[in-house]
């Protein structure tokens, strides 16, 4: 497979101390990141190599802001994120532009002040390496104008994605759109409106589709479709913020009119991603096989889309790779999803206990009766129909839950020292202890992360050999799956369920086994809008785009209840009530859920620069 590793030799020499390196986005100055004159542009910028090299460490600066994404699930109803494993260094391919974030549902939107820096990082980075290619243009040779090109393509649809980022927490922020040489630039720059920074993006997302290949030069590169693909959920969330309202960011007004142009224009990006370039879900989007309750020797299709089996799958538009082994550039999933059985993680994400519900039956294709919690040393709570520690009563579900979490006596493969140590079933507080099932003896998987009586598989490696920190998986920022189901958003917010987005949301079941939707869930705008809704939580879970969903669509009041409210319970298989949400939370801090705090130290340097209402 033609995969492209990023060495880390790559990010430090001295040309890419050239361009800004990834530590200068922590300097006590955010703007503050001219590049230095280590190598200047008289002894480089010669060659489409040059380009090529300097493009590799944009990707360098951008991938560590994208790669850790899945932590912001703790931000809902069905992820819990205990702690990170990001580097508390301040080294970012380490992850350190996540390690302050707070990662639960509420309180979180004042903890991002190191994301807000590391994305200008990102900023400045692509910035350098688009100016300075474009002085390459006037002389370069005919045929190395289309690379050189494509080259200021990849780097103007990274710089779109680190400004879609920003706006999308933060609202209106300053837009920087060339090569900082002097902080005096800059260090007076007010808020740009959202409206002009976000049509600065489409234009750079704009500019990659015109001018990226097809297919890209390699996994971990972009081609077209990655371009259209993010122009097309840039109009997305564009119109869902002129639907819906984002009354915390001052002077913007919501435009029902503008929100409807924005869905039509995001579902054609949508639909010629769809139908111009080919574009597969991963194995035809078959479900495979699921196996055995409580056994991991076959599992359905879906489980191998998040190994680095999948790494180059058509399905994969955009991902950011990992080296693995030996490389320092290795992802660290394990070290985040798995337990001690597995290589000594960690578990600093798992599932809460209320995902469970969301899998539906594949007899029936809707939901099945709720799971009923049980101590399990109740004496019948193992054999009880329905019990939420009854193993039976996982059976006939969605493939993907088998897929992406772990209930009681289920398996997965324990590693140590880099060697297989057999099958581990997972029962909720135990903890290496010996049982035996059908008459053999196991060490029970060993992790105090969870207390929801769940764990992922989703993203654990079922073989040995590397490292919970040597992952060579490439990380999606764009899947097929997903621009369906924006395609059936956008087009139902305007014109109801139509025949091609029922088809397609569909097939995205079809992944999990399950039947079509019944004609009770395309009734309607809101009857298929919640059957997308249901298909997005179930298909990206564990991926970082809820927290999201929940922001744009303003639903976080119909998760968690009104400002005052009681609040929600998140319980665990044992009935157990382990945390309460929102519980007499005001509305002032829904408010500042639905918008970030500007970092308190920009605005100390920076006279110009608002704070979003809330945070006043």
């Amino acid at each position: 497979m033609n995969r492209l590793r990023i060495k880390s030799k790559i990010f430090f020499l001295p040309v890419v101390a050239a361009m800004m390196l990834c530590q200068s986005s922590c300097k006590d100055d955010l703007l503050d990141q001219q590049p230095t004159d280590q190598l200047g542009a008289a002894a480089f910028w010669k060659t489409t190599e040059d380009a090529t090299y300097a493009l590799h460490g944009a990707y360098a600066a951008v991938r560590p802001l994208f790669d850790r994404d899945y932590y912001f699930e703790g931000q809902t109803e069905f992820v819990r994120i205990r702690g990170v494993s990001a580097s508390t260094s301040g080294n970012l391919r380490l992850g350190a532009a996540y390690t302050n974030g707070n990662f639960r549902p509420t309180g979180y939107a004042s903890s991002f002040d190191d994301m807000y820096r590391f994305l200008y990082g990102g900023v400045h980075r692509t910035n350098y390496v688009i100016d300075n290619v474009k002085r390459m243009l006037p002389t370069a040779t005919p045929g190395s104008v289309a690379e050189l090109e494509t080259v200021i393509a990849e780097a103007r649809l990274l710089r779109g994605m680190v400004y879609f980022r920003l706006i999308s927490m933060w609202g209106d922020v300053p837009y920087i759109g060339h090569q900082v040489f002097d902080n005096s630039e800059v260090a007076t720059l007010a808020r740009l409106p959202i409206a002009q920074v976000k049509d600065s993006i489409m234009a750079d997302f704009t500019y990659a589709y015109e001018k990226l290949p097809i297919k890209p030069t390699a996994v971990g590169r972009a081609g077209k479709p990655a371009a259209l693909a993010f122009r097309g959920k840039l109009q997305l969330y564009w119109a869902s913020w002129n639907k819906f309202g984002w009354p915390e960011l001052e002077n913007f007004k919501p435009d029902a009119a503008a929100a409807d142009v924005a869905y039509l224009a995001a579902a054609a990006d949508f639909k010629a991603v769809i139908d111009n370039f080919g574009l597969t879900l991963f194995r035809g989007g078959e479900p495979g096989n699921v196996g055995e309750l409580g056994k991991a020797d076959v599992l359905p299709n879906y489980y191998y889309l998040f190994t680095p089996i999948a790494n180059g799958d058509p399905e994969m538009i955009m991902s950011f790779t990992h080296g693995g082994v030996g490389t320092g550039q290795g992802e660290e999933l394990m070290r985040d999803f798995a337990g001690r059985s597995h290589e000594n993680s960690q578990v600093w994400v798992s599932p809460r206990y209320e995902i469970a519900d969301r899998y539906q039956s594949t007899l029936t294709g809707d939901f099945a009766p709720k799971l009923i919690p049980m101590d399990a040393n109740i004496p019948g709570a193992r054999t009880t129909p329905n019990s939420a520690v009854n193993p039976q009563s996982y059976a006939n579900r969605d493939y993907r839950m088998k897929s992406s979490i772990m209930w009681d006596y289920e398996m997965s493969m324990g590693m140590n020292s880099l060697k297989e140590t057999g099958m581990v079933p997972f029962i909720f507080r135990t903890w290496g202890a010996k049982v035996v099932i059908d008459g053999v003896e196991y060490t029970t998987y060993n992790t105090d992360g969870t207390n929801s009586g769940y764990v992922f598989r989703k993203f654990v490696r079922n073989y040995a050999g590397q490292g919970r920190s040597e992952g060579d998986f490439a990380w999606p920022v764009m899947r097929l799956a997903d621009v369906y189901l924006m395609y059936a958003e956008a087009t139902n917010a305007v014109n109801g369920p139509q025949a091609d987005a029922i088809e397609l949301v569909n097939r995205v079941r079809h992944r999990g086994n399950l039947p079509p939707l019944g004609a009770d869930k395309v009734s309607g705008k809101e009857a298929f809008f919640a059957a997308i809704e249901q298909e997005r939580i179930i298909e990206l879970y564990g991926e970082g785009h809820r927290a999201f969903d929940l922001r744009r669509w303003r639903a976080l009041e119909r998760v968690w209840g009104q400002p005052g409210g009681e609040g929600v319970w998140s319980i665990n298989t044992y009935g157990s009530n382990v945390e309460r949400y929102y519980q007499n939370t005001q509305e002032r801090e829904y408010q500042q859920n639905y918008i970030f705090r500007i970092p308190p130290g920009e605005r100390d340097r920076n006279p110009n620069l608002t704070q979003n209402t809330p945070w006043l």
